[in-house]
C-alpha cells in the first residue's frame, strides 16, 4: 500500500512539475511572436509553429494513433480545432484590436471557465469557495502586474481574447477524455496537431497571395519559429496534456494564473526592465491565489492519505 501511496504521490508531483514547465515556456512565447508578427501573418506564425511541432513528434515518437472509431476520433478533431487553431487564432486577432495587457488578463481567466465548464455543463465536481477566492486573488494580482495606465475596452477584441479562454477551457476538458483512451501522451498530440493543421488550412490559403521563403534565411525568425514549433508547441502540449491527464483539467488550468508574472519576471530578467512596488504586489496576489486555489485539493489528498495511514 505504501508503495502505491508513493507512486501515486511521484505521478502527482511529476503533474505540478509538468504545468509548471509548460507555463514557465508559454510565458516566453509572447516576444517570439511579438518578434516574427514583423514579417508574418499570424496564421502563418500559428501554422508553421504546428508543423514545426508536428514534425517535432513524428521524428520522437513514430507510432501513430491509428483510426478505431468515431466516437474517439470526434475527440481528437474536437480538440485539434479548440486548443490548436481557435485558441491561439483568436487570441491573434483580439491583439490586433485591443492591447496585450488586456488579452493576458482577459486569458487568465482560463481556469476559472474550466471550472464553470467543468461544473455546469458536465456535471462534473464543485467549486469550492476557497477557489473562486483564488480566482479573485490572482485577477486583481494579474491586474497589477499588466495594467500601468488607464483602463483601455475594446469590445470586440476583448471579446475574442474571452471566447479564446472558452475554447482552451473546452480543450483540457476533452484532452482529460482522450486521456482515457490507452493512447500515449505523445502519440494522442500528435493526431490533435495533424487535425489542428487541417483546420487551419483554409484561413491560411485565402490569407496569402504569395509565400516569401527568404524570412527563414534570418536568423532571428528561423530561432523563434524552432522555439514556438519544437519548445511551446510540440513540447509545451506533450507536457501540459500529462499534467491534464495526471492532475485533471481544473488543477492543471490553475497554472496558467503565471503567465503573466512570469512574463513580468522574465523582462525583469532578461531584458532588464523595472520591477515597480505594484508588480511585486501583484505578483505576491498572483502566487497567493494560486496556492489558495490549489488549497482543496491538498487537503484532500492529505485527508485520503491519512485514512490510508489508518487501515494499513
Amino acid at each position: 500500500m505504501n508503495l502505491l501511496g508513493g507512486t501515486k504521490i511521484s505521478e502527482t508531483a511529476k503533474g505540478h512539475l509538468s504545468a509548471g514547465l509548460t507555463v514557465a515556456i508559454w510565458a516566453l512565447t509572447f516576444i517570439s511572436t511579438k518578434v516574427l508578427l514583423k514579417d508574418f501573418l499570424p496564421i502563418e506564425i500559428l501554422f508553421i509553429r504546428f508543423l514545426i511541432g508536428f514534425i517535432s513528434l513524428l521524428i520522437v515518437s513514430r507510432k501513430i494513433v491509428l483510426f478505431r472509431n468515431w466516437r474517439e476520433e470526434r475527440y481528437y478533431l474536437i480538440a485539434g480545432l479548440l486548443g490548436v487553431f481557435l485558441y491561439y487564432y483568436l487570441e491573434n486577432v483580439a491583439l490586433t484590436f485591443t492591447l496585450a495587457m488586456n488579452v493576458g488578463v482577459i486569458g487568465s481567466v482560463s481556469p476559472f471557465m474550466t471550472a464553470l465548464i467543468s461544473r455546469f455543463i458536465l456535471k462534473q465536481g464543485t467549486i469550492p469557495r476557497v477557489f473562486v477566492l483564488g480566482f479573485i486573488c490572482s485577477m486583481i494580482g494579474i491586474s497589477l502586474i499588466s495594467f500601468s495606465g488607464t483602463l483601455n475596452v475594446n469590445p470586440f477584441g476583448d471579446g475574442l481574447a474571452l471566447l479564446a479562454t472558452v475554447c482552451w477551457a473546452a480543450y483540457s476538458l476533452i484532452v482529460k477524455k482522450i486521456s482515457t483512451f490507452g493512447q500515449g501522451t505523445i502519440a494522442a498530440t500528435q493526431r490533435i496537431f495533424f487535425y489542428g493543421l487541417l483546420w487551419m488550412v483554409p484561413v491560411l490559403f485565402f490569407s496569402i497571395d504569395t509565400f516569401d521563403f527568404s524570412r527563414f534565411t534570418q536568423i532571428t525568425n528561423f530561432g523563434n519559429l524552432i522555439f514556438l514549433g519544437v519548445g511551446a508547441s510540440a513540447l509545451c502540449f506533450v507536457t501540459w496534456n500529462f499534467s491534464v491527464k495526471t492532475l485533471g483539467a481544473v488543477r492543471a488550468a490553475v497554472y496558467i494564473y503565471t503567465i503573466p508574472m512570469l512574463t513580468t519576471l522574465a523582462s525583469v530578467l532578461i531584458l532588464a526592465e523595472p520591477l515597480t512596488v505594484k508588480t511585486f504586489f501583484g505578483i505576491l496576489l498572483t502566487l497567493t491565489g494560486l496556492v489558495l486555489s490549489e488549497l482543496p485539493n491538498f487537503l484532500r489528498q492529505r485527508k485520503i492519505r491519512a485514512n490510508k495511514r489508518l487501515h494499513d
